[in-house]
């Protein structure tokens, strides 16, 4: 596996992620690309699901499940997090010759198609689009053959000091296949909580079910990110 991968709690790797982000909202670094890996087991939500009435309940059956609770600052739905995920970070400023219409799109880009080329390298199907049945669905998701391997998600925040932009994206890839429990345990706090949202094992695709040695790839998967980046007259920390 590449050295550069931190192994975190799920906790701990988003505070690794938002002090990224902090670094460059306060102007310390030009860009921060972050590899992580979770300990063990989180089941990964927004703040906003812990206003649910049966939140309680739910958190408690996941924590017995071996899911415990974590909280993130992006929005969408549960996500598990697990030792068979590799979470990539990536947050910089916005350059000023960016599209302020298109921005948001344009990070979503410039996260996905790193991972797309990464992928096509290897000889897969690669592909960017929303998924029946995945948990946490979206139109910017990274899908092998039409099943989702990787789910995305920013986080905005605008400097006083320049009016530029901030940008934190990240992508969650499933590298081992645990497609099985992590849907029942996301079906179980949805049911606990009385939701409607279903998912399906089958909507989802692992990178160890195409490569017998996934972890072996991500240094190469660190190279498509900085080839990329410069490309796109961004700079990175080392």
């Amino acid at each position: 596996m590449s050295e550069k991968v931190l192994r975190l709690a799920a906790d701990d790797g988003l505070d690794a992620e938002r002090a990224a982000l902090d670094e460059v909202f306060s102007g310390r670094s030009d860009g921060r690309l972050l590899f992580w890996r979770p300990e063990r087991n989180a089941l990964v939500m927004p703040r906003r699901l812990s206003r649910l009435a049966g939140f309680a309940e739910a958190e408690a059956l996941c924590r017995d499940r071996g899911w415990p609770i974590a909280l993130r600052d992006t929005g969408g739905e549960p996500v598990p997090q697990s030792p068979a995920v590799l979470n990539v970070a990536l947050a910089y400023a916005v350059p000023l010759a960016d599209n302020e219409q298109t921005r948001i799109e344009t990070a979503y880009l410039r996260l996905c198609q790193p991972l797309c080329d990464w992928l096509v390298a290897m000889g897969l199907d690669a592909g960017l689009g929303e998924v029946d049945g995945a948990f946490c669905d979206g139109r910017y998701n990274v899908n092998i053959g039409g099943r989702k391997l990787v789910g995305t998600a920013q986080r905005w925040r605008r400097r006083h000091s320049d009016g530029r932009y901030v940008v934190l994206a990240h992508g969650a890839i499933l590298m081992e296949n645990q497609r099985e429990e992590m849907v029942e345990v996301v079906n179980a706090f949805y049911q606990a909580c009385a939701l409607e949202d279903r998912c399906r094992a089958s909507s989802h695709i692992a990178l160890d079910e195409h490569s017998a040695a996934p972890w072996q790839q991500v240094e190469a998967l660190v190279g498509h990110f900085r080839r990329h980046l410069l490309d796109q007259g961004l700079s990175l920390d080392a």
